[in-house]
């Protein structure tokens, strides 16, 4: 198949994050996403790492559907919290039930690491996000790419934009939590942002081979 009928699916049914990423890595691919496809079971991801998540993810979506397949996991790492809430971050305040409402699970999770890091002095309460990310066709794990943003965890919520986390995480370079930055500027320092930029120039290799 030549790079200019390469189709790759996106392993999520979120139109917004579909459309980022191929806007992104800029490549001759049509993008699809779940929702795309005839109903495919969920992948559970139960892994204990960012990286065995995605992968998970990618090989299994890829083996269901037949197509290349990009899957990511991502969440938030506090070294105070031991690593804490890590693959967990989406449910740190407890499993997501279908349907809830994201604002209202978000602020669950952040008033529990808040709780949690209460007392702990701001040079201790040191943080990254980080994401992962999987590229895989149906056979084989192709692409994998990982990206960070280093910050802190703030004591109470800053900020009305982004979401998870966003809130209580502080980069002191910006002086901002990432919840006062507009979107642009988000994109341009994320670990969802590094390591798409990351995976860029492979997945433009992978294309030029014509595999």
């Amino acid at each position: 198949m030549s790079e200019r009928n390469r189709e790759i699916l996106v392993a999520t049914g979120n139109p917004g994050k579909i459309a980022e990423i191929g806007a992104m890595l800029d490549a001759d691919v049509r993008w699809l996403g779940l929702a795309d496809l005839p109903p495919i079971a969920e992948i559970a991801e139960d892994g204990t790492t960012f990286a065995e998540n995605a992968r998970k993810k990618a090989a299994g979506y890829a083996k269901a559907s037949g197509f290349w397949t990009l899957a990511d996991d991502s969440g938030l790492v506090v070294d105070a919290l031991d690593g804490a809430p890590g693959v967990k971050s989406a449910r740190f305040s407890g499993e997501k039930s279908k349907g809830a409402d994201r604002t209202l699970i978000d602020h669950r999770n952040i008033a529990k690491a808040l709780e949690l890091l209460k007392g702990v002095p701001e040079e201790k309460r040191t943080a990254r996000f980080v994401c992962r990310l999987c590229l895989a066709s149906p056979q084989r794990v192709l692409i994998e790419t990982e990206g960070t943003l280093e910050g802190l965890i703030t004591d109470r919520e800053i900020g009305q934009n982004g979401f998870g986390y966003d809130p209580i995480f502080f980069v002191p370079r910006l002086n901002k939590t990432v919840a006062q930055l507009t979107a642009e500027e988000k994109n341009a320092i994320s670990h969802r942002g590094n390591a798409i930029r990351k995976l860029k120039p492979l997945l433009d290799e992978l294309l030029r081979d014509g595999l």
